[in-house]
């Protein structure tokens, strides 16, 4: 993540290894564009308070990224523990230096998921393959979903796409992200076949029930736990817009009403009723997460 005019000029040896790298602005909307398994690096050579206000916005929004400062040797007398950042890097730093850094980094990350999954700090909790959330259970290895007790009648894909959300509380995905996740890399249709299934989703969790599946304006969808239960996410990213507001080009990210959900109504939903019961509740599931792991600067 950089503001430079040459990103290349970032962290040059990074170009030499063999992970693959997006290119991201130094602002607060970059943060839920991220895919899964990434590493961040975070370029603070020439703007120390901004990459600050990134890396405390990350700590406060819950978000699970490791972050890797990007910095000069003038840099680390400002750097501490309190910005919560997994490791520091000199951005002369040699190839066998930087991939050194993020084998450390990955394996560090990887065991503290495996200690903290079971959504303690999000009212989320897992049990033989049963995530309870309030009163929504879903059942991964049954295939079902229930509210209070009673079952709730979903298609093939639209049980995978609210398993997927509900794994990822108060994770904020793109259409596209979603559309990679949950249909797959060979999937061809467009992203508005997400809006259709969130739409039908939340028509079957009921008014009651339907701001679980919550939607950023411009961004995407999240699963937002039980009241009481999720941080404050949209809070923290408003403050940090208002905290970079000097940055152009930033989208609100304030949650939207119910009339802005059915924006997407008139959707022809033909096609997606087609491919939405392509496959029975009881199929066996094709898991097409992408479990590589990126690295972005």
């Amino acid at each position: 993540m950089t503001s430079a005019g040459d990103p290349a000029s970032v962290l040059p040896s990074l170009a030499l290894l063999s992970h693959r790298v997006r290119v991201l602005p130094m602002d607060a909307a970059s943060l839920v564009k991220m895919p899964e398994n990434t590493i961040l690096f975070l370029d603070a050579r020439d703007d120390l308070a901004n990459a600050k206000t990134l890396c405390r916005l990350v700590q406060a929004t819950g978000l699970s990224t490791p972050i890797v400062l990007v910095l000069t040797e003038g840099g680390f007398t400002v750097v501490n523990s309190q910005w919560g950042v997994a490791d520091v890097v000199v951005a002369s730093a040699s190839p066998a230096e930087v991939e050194g850094r993020l084998r450390l980094v990955s394996e560090h990350v990887g065991q503290v998921a495996t200690r903290s999954f079971g959504g303690e700090e999000t009212g989320t909790q897992v049990e033989d393959g049963q995530i309870r959330s309030g009163d929504l259970m879903v059942d991964t290895n049954g295939y079902t979903a229930s509210l209070r007790g009673h079952p709730i009648d979903l298609a093939y894909k639209e049980f995978e796409l609210l398993k997927y959300l509900v794994q990822h509380p108060n994770r904020v995905f793109t259409r596209a992200q979603l559309l990679q996740e949950v249909w797959g890399y060979d999937y061809y249709g467009g992203t508005r076949t997400v809006d259709v299934h969130i739409r039908r989703l939340r028509a079957k969790l009921g008014g009651e029930y339907e701001h679980l599946i919550g939607t950023v304006r411009n961004v995407g969808y999240r699963f937002d736990p039980p009241e009481g239960d999720k941080p404050a996410v949209v809070e923290a990213v408003e403050a940090a817009q208002a905290a970079m507001a000097d940055a152009p080009g930033e989208p609100t990210q304030s949650t939207r009403t119910h009339s802005d959900r059915d924006m997407h109504d008139s959707v022809d939903a033909d096609a997606a009723d087609r491919e939405g019961s392509g496959a029975p509740h009881g199929a066996s599931p094709e898991p097409s997460f992408d479990t590589s792991s990126d690295s972005q600067q």
